[in-house]
């Protein structure tokens, strides 16, 4: 999983490759998608012991393009709180968008991250909905990770996706002016 990843927003590569599927199309380490293909939430599994609790993060660190990223990192979806693999039974922090690289930015990697909570969690971050963009950027998963004693993750993927057509409708379902 680590070569095209870096550390600078986590200290350890996940042991285990996530399973992320959207509709028909597998994320494969690095594989590369259209944001249209991304829209919606897509499928995870991971092998998850369903007497313990998860927190599943999508986090984009190249906004606004990976040699420049001054609001790394950009979180596109947050659940805490998740009984075994059941993401909907989950708490949301942050409702799924999916990719939305900036035109002109080139190629931005989407990570999704597990990690094995160590009990119920009580989080005091404000719910982001998909309506909202602010709040998203700055985020670290690092630090969160750290805020709630979560370790390193234990699964991951991600995927490659750079600006089409339908990023100009996210951003404006997000109320980002561009």
């Amino acid at each position: 999983m680590s070569y095209c990843l870096s550390l600078s927003f986590i200290d350890v590569f996940p042991k285990w490759v996530l399973g992320v599927k959207y509709g028909n199309l597998e994320v494969k380490l690095g594989n590369t998608f259209e944001p249209i293909q991304v829209k919606n939430p897509p499928i995870l599994t991971w092998n998850a012991d369903p007497e313990k609790l998860y927190l599943l993060c999508m986090t984009d660190p190249d906004v606004p393009l990976r040699l420049y990223p001054i609001y790394r990192e950009f979180h596109h979806w947050l659940v805490g709180n998740i009984p075994g693999a059941e993401i909907s039974m989950g708490e949301i922090l942050t409702d799924y968008v999916g990719a939305g690289p900036p035109k002109g930015t080139g190629l931005h990697r989407y990570i999704l991250l597990i990690y094995e909570q160590p009990g119920k969690l009580a989080f005091d971050e404000k719910h982001l909905t998909i309506r909202t963009g602010k709040g998203r950027e700055k985020f670290s998963i690092r630090d969160f990770a750290k805020k709630y004693k979560l370790g390193d993750p234990i699964a991951g993927n991600f995927y490659l996706a750079e600006w089409d057509d339908y990023v100009p409708n996210l951003y404006k379902q997000m109320n980002i002016s561009v």
